[in-house]
């Protein structure tokens, strides 16, 4: 009796080890799901908001530290008669409010942050699905092509885009997202290659499914949360990246806001008014923390569900 009891205890306790998937996205995602939630609350109803025109200046009050009260800013930035208004993050050089452009600014970051991901993440994964798929001079094509794209330089592109295109929000994006197209490609097709060589989909095969139904039904729901895990890492990169852009006058136009730009008109005065650039880096630090830590907490669980399987 007091021998066969210990094989069950053992048994008992394996099985109690693993953890639900849901403790494992704790406070860090938490946090990050709602500060994601805000700026995009902020950037959906900017317009709805009780706030002056983002390119609005207030002559009288340039760099003005957060807190500061003045004239509400008028269009000709005239000071006759103005309304009395609290600059709560105070005001950048040229007297626009920093709150208001943070917040129609965080637009721009949003947009470029996520749309070059989703453009990237669609032909990307296609193709990468393809050639881990059917393998072969199929795979050997997609993955050369591939392979030239990563070789070009990306700035060079931008600057080529920008020159004959033009500097706009919309040529931004897609240069961008072609330029994650090859880094998605990879991820998809190691992720299919080793999908693909277990038993469910022979078992797919045996029964008489096509490759189109297998691809879509068997082997996309495997492979689309790591590939979601780093989209979500792409998109902090594509914040970080406009910023950049901004610093080499390659992002939208002025008076356009964004993160980006707004820390680089502040690089000029940060000895003598340092909240015109740490202000807009500290929102654009937040942001890309939270996707960080979205995806690190979606990679657990993708590692989770692979040591299940």
């Amino acid at each position: 009796m007091g021998i066969l009891l210990k094989p069950t205890q053992k048994r008992e306790s394996i099985t109690a080890e693993p953890r639900p998937v849901s403790k494992k996205l704790g406070l860090p995602f938490r946090f990050s799901v709602m500060w994601i939630a805000l700026v995009v609350f902020c950037a959906v109803f900017a317009d709805l908001m009780p706030l002056p025109e983002y390119d609005s200046m207030d002559w009288m009050n340039p760099a003005a530290p957060p807190g500061s009260q003045g004239g509400h800013p008028s269009l000709d930035g005239s000071p006759a008669e103005p309304e009395p208004f609290v600059y709560v993050f105070g005001t950048d050089t040229m007297g626009r409010d920093i709150l208001t452009r943070l917040i129609f600014g965080a637009r721009v970051s949003l947009l470029v942050g996520l749309i070059p991901p989703v453009i990237g993440l669609l032909a990307g994964g296609s193709l990468g699905m393809l050639a881990g798929f059917y393998r072969g001079r199929l795979d050997a094509f997609i993955m050369a092509a591939m392979d030239i794209i990563l070789a070009f330089p990306g700035l060079v592109l931008l600057l080529a885009i920008t020159f004959y295109l033009g500097q706009n929000l919309t040529n931004i994006i897609i240069s961008l997202g072609f330029l994650t197209i090859p880094s998605f490609s990879r991820v998809a097709r190691a992720n299919t290659l080793t999908v693909s060589r277990r038993e469910f989909i022979r078992a797919s095969r045996m029964i008489g499914q096509n490759d189109l139904y297998i691809l879509i039904y068997d082997i996309l729901p495997n492979i689309i949360l790591p590939l979601t895990v780093y989209a979500l890492f792409l998109v902090s990169y594509m914040i970080v990246a406009e910023g950049t852009l901004s610093f080499l006058g390659l992002s939208v136009p002025s008076p356009v806001p964004s993160w980006g730009g707004m820390i680089a008109e502040g690089k000029e005065v940060l000895d003598q008014a340092g909240h015109v650039s740490f202000i807009p880096a500290l929102a654009l630090f937040l942001t890309v923390l939270s996707f960080n830590l979205m995806g690190d907490a979606l990679r657990g669980v993708a590692d989770s569900k692979e040591t299940q399987l």
